[in-house]
């Protein structure tokens, strides 16, 4: 299981929770291990986890829809599971079910408790929590699920917990840090891999191909893959295009992909060809601004001193104009976990977090700028996850 216990325990206890529902995929995933499918691909479907105060060293328990009994079984979930739901399947007496499949007849022949909402009031009745004060993950809640649970549970004080669960998961474990460091790893070669062909006439596509298919050929998912050149590269979103890269153009990668259910991010620069002085020193300065962000890290700096050591610094290196609404933040099971590197945030590092430190720059119309690593926060400093170097790559 991913979940950092000790962090649990302590939320628990300092919100004076005597129990916390998770419903969010994200937090789903966390506090349980359990990956359902269709959480991730659409809004609607819920699953939903509820560790109580007495069980936080335990095993929880995982509200699950029929339809993804399969998914609970076959990726070994430990927990009591509820489900609910009408999901027919059938099964031939003379067939000797294999042990997923049986485990899967198990959890079928569990009672249906109709719906997520039905069966989360009848786990929290069981508990004899009637009465209880209960954190709930409201990202996950469909519109008058609130109300119900309200209604049908009228003792209990309802604690809105996305917040809470959140920070819990902004330190993460040694196998949190791993799957990271290693979709870090593949993220730097599917960059290479994009670069290798990237010559003249080439398209923005191909180069995402290029970049994608590494990607897929090390066991990673693509996600995040913002590719553009010369003028597209100052498109903050930019999506690969039919756009060829021409002599002088650069190019800006903004992206990550998928491992474990663990998010890469970060940003690379290249120039087809030297670039010009104003570009390189652009670069340098936004590149001067990260570093001096990864020199400041340590447990129990305040995230806006270094947003703002950061900006000061691009500033000074040479881009006086400079400004940004962060320049950083988590990354894990979500691509924007805590903690975030603004001016305004209250966020404290903490050792065992994973950052990514940014500088990103667009001239509208001309050039986008962007230099952006993954780091771990260690008691002696940032331990670093992927490398930007310090000097841009110049191709041909």
């Amino acid at each position: 299981m991913l979940l950092n216990h000790e962090r649990l325990r302590s939320a628990m206890s300092a919100h004076q929770l005597d129990a916390i529902v998770a419903t969010a995929p994200e937090n789903v995933l966390y506090t349980s291990g359990f990956w359902s499918l269709p959480q991730w691909i659409r809004r609607g479907p819920q699953a939903f986890v509820v560790w109580t105060s007495g069980e936080a060293d335990g095993q929880p328990v995982v509200i699950a829809g029929t339809s993804t009994l399969d998914l609970v079984a076959d990726q070994h979930v430990a927990a009591r599971i509820r489900r609910y739901g009408a999901f027919p399947i059938d099964h031939a007496p003379s067939v000797e079910l294999d042990p997923v499949s049986a485990r899967q007849a198990v959890l079928h022949a569990l009672a249906d408790d109709g719906d997520a909402i039905k069966a989360l009031v009848l786990e929290i009745r069981q508990a004899g929590l009637e009465k209880g004060r209960i954190g709930i993950d409201e990202m996950g809640l469909l519109p008058g699920d609130t109300e119900r649970l309200r209604s049908d549970l009228p003792g209990v004080t309802w604690v809105m917990a996305a917040s809470v669960l959140r920070n819990i998961r902004a330190v993460k474990t040694p196998l949190e840090i791993d799957r990271l460091r290693t979709v870090a790893a593949i993220t730097e070669r599917s960059v290479a891999a994009a670069l290798a062909i990237a010559t003249e006439g080439v398209t923005e596509i191909e180069l995402s191909r290029a970049f994608h298919g590494q990607t897929v050929r090390e066991d990673a998912v693509p996600v995040l893959g913002c590719i553009g050149f010369g003028e597209r590269s100052a498109l903050m979103n930019v999506q690969p295009s039919e756009r060829r890269l021409r002599q002088g153009d650069i190019i800006r990668f903004d992206v990550g992909g998928h491992y474990c259910n663990y998010r890469a991010d970060i940003a690379r620069i290249a120039s087809l060809g030297s670039p010009s002085r104003e570009i390189q020193a652009k670069y340098d300065a936004l590149n001067r601004g990260v570093q001096r962000g990864i020199e400041l890290i340590r447990p129990g700096i305040a995230a806006r001193d270094v947003f703002q050591a950061v900006v000061e610094t691009v500033r000074r290196e040479g881009i006086a104009q400079y400004q940004r609404s962060h320049v950083g933040h988590g990354i894990g099971l979500d691509g924007y976990d805590a903690p975030l590197l603004s001016a305004t945030s209250t966020d404290v590092l903490e050792e065992g977090m994973i950052v990514c430190i940014e500088t990103p720059y667009y001239e509208l119309g001309r050039v986008g700028l962007q230099v952006e690593d993954m780091l771990v926060v260690r008691a002696d400093g940032a331990e670093m996850l992927s490398n930007n170097g310090t000097s841009m790559t110049v191709l041909g």
